[in-house]
């Protein structure tokens, strides 16, 4: 009985928390990718880097670009200019506009299984964590237990709420990413792809063997 009132308890607060999620966001975007579509939404709560991500949908600037770096049980992330038209095995990842954006950090969004965040280069040339203008990932990530999530909040310094620690022990994620990089989305519908995406045979590179494009666009309501 008591692990069925937590499994409803944390239903209940996924829904309270998609729904608080949604109420707070304007904006929808569809990937249309070559193996399915993926629909999600921008955070009102992390304005520049929701502002940048629909001037570049606007533009047309992610049509035909690929997702270039996939990895199992983490995430599949994409935004590469250099990517449109690129030759099988070359190494892709380190293209973008001439500007980064600054961090945007909100506790209310973390790095559950889903979520849309901006890449960005290591700590080491960019101490302040800001963001590529342009790349991006999508986590999916994976279920940890408790003694996992004590070792990572040990190693990073940091305390997850009681409402993130049970998201990252049913629905998973990537929780050792939290602080460090902007989530400024998450996936509404389509995780299915996401799935299917990050199980594809890849190049020591981490690039998909077969190529998936994508175009985007907003949707209109």
């Amino acid at each position: 009985m008591k692990k069925l009132m937590l499994f409803l308890g944390v239903v209940l607060f996924s829904l309270t928390q998609l729904m608080s999620q949604e109420e707070n966001s304007t904006v929808k975007v569809l990937i249309s990718t070559s193996v399915g579509d993926i629909k999600i939404m921008l955070y009102n709560g992390t304005p520049q880097h929701r502002d940048n991500f629909v001037k570049l949908v606007e533009e047309g600037f992610y049509d035909d670009l690929l997702f270039h770096r996939v990895i199992p049980s983490f995430m599949i992330q994409g935004g590469d200019p250099d990517s449109k038209d690129a030759k099988a095995k070359a190494r892709l990842g380190n293209g973008g506009p001439d500007y980064t954006i600054p961090f945007e950090y909100d506790p209310e969004y973390f790095h559950k299984r889903g979520a849309l965040a901006a890449a960005r280069m290591p700590d080491d040339v960019n101490p302040s964590k800001s963001s590529s203008g342009s790349q991006f990932y999508i986590v999916q990530g994976k279920v940890y237990g408790d003694a996992e999530l004590d070792q990572i909040e040990l190693r990073m310094g940091v305390t997850f709420t009681k409402e993130q620690r049970e998201v990252y022990k049913t629905v998973g994620g990537t929780p050792f990413l939290d602080r460090n990089y902007t989530v400024f989305g998450e996936v509404i519908e389509g995780m299915d792809v996401v799935d299917k995406i990050a199980a594809m045979d890849r190049d020591k590179f981490d690039r998909p063997e077969v190529d998936v494009k994508f175009t985007m666009s907003i949707i209109e309501e």
